[in-house]
């Protein structure tokens, strides 16, 4: 039996991501965890108005995803809970900049990726952008055979629910293998 909990998402959890951009020249961060795939260089954001992170990829129409480990977690949510509109970000990290030069990266971040923007969607309270990756840039420890190992990254996920940041747990199967398994085919 299922109990009915209303217009509730329950997509959770959902990896977290450091979000940059310049704003008035420099750097600005925000951190949020509406994050999605539009398709395979494709990046969607959503983020809430509030945010002055959002100037800056309206501004300039670029901007970074940044991933942030486990032992980033102080750091990070330190970054969602403050504005730049109060607090200068911009000093926060060490940042580095690939081919646009409006998208600042996270040196600490050990992978991160540089967008343009290609779409952008203004709805009531949330501003949701769409955007195609340029760059992407990984720590040589996070790779496996050329490869982002996210076991070797340990994302931080987001969980709206518990309101806790959450790590990965063990593989479970092999996509596009295990379903071969199944007796119903």
């Amino acid at each position: 039996m299922k109990e009915k909990l209303g217009a509730t998402n329950a997509l959770y959890p959902l990896v977290t991501a450091i979000v940059g951009a310049t704003v008035d020249g420099k750097p600005d961060f925000a951190t949020i965890a509406h994050v999605g795939i539009a398709h395979l260089k494709g990046i969607t954001l959503g983020m809430g108005k509030i945010h002055l992170t959002n100037d800056g990829i309206k501004a300039n129409r670029t901007f970074s995803v940044n991933l942030p480990s486990e032992d980033m977690v102080v750091v990070t949510d330190h970054v969602g809970m403050v504005s730049g509109r109060n607090e200068d970000k911009s000093g926060i990290f060490d940042v580095f900049y690939g081919e646009l030069d409006t998208a600042p990266m996270i040196e600490q971040c050990k992978v991160t990726m540089e967008l343009k923007l290609i779409e952008h969607i203004e709805l009531p309270t949330h501003d949701l952008f769409v955007g195609e990756v340029v760059g992407t840039y990984a720590d040589l420890e996070v790779l496996t055979n050329g490869i982002i190992d996210i076991a070797k990254l340990r994302p931080l996920l987001f969980d709206m629910s518990s309101k806790k940041y959450w790590s990965l747990g063990a593989p479970l199967a092999k996509c596009w293998s295990v379903g071969k398994e199944y007796a119903g085919a």
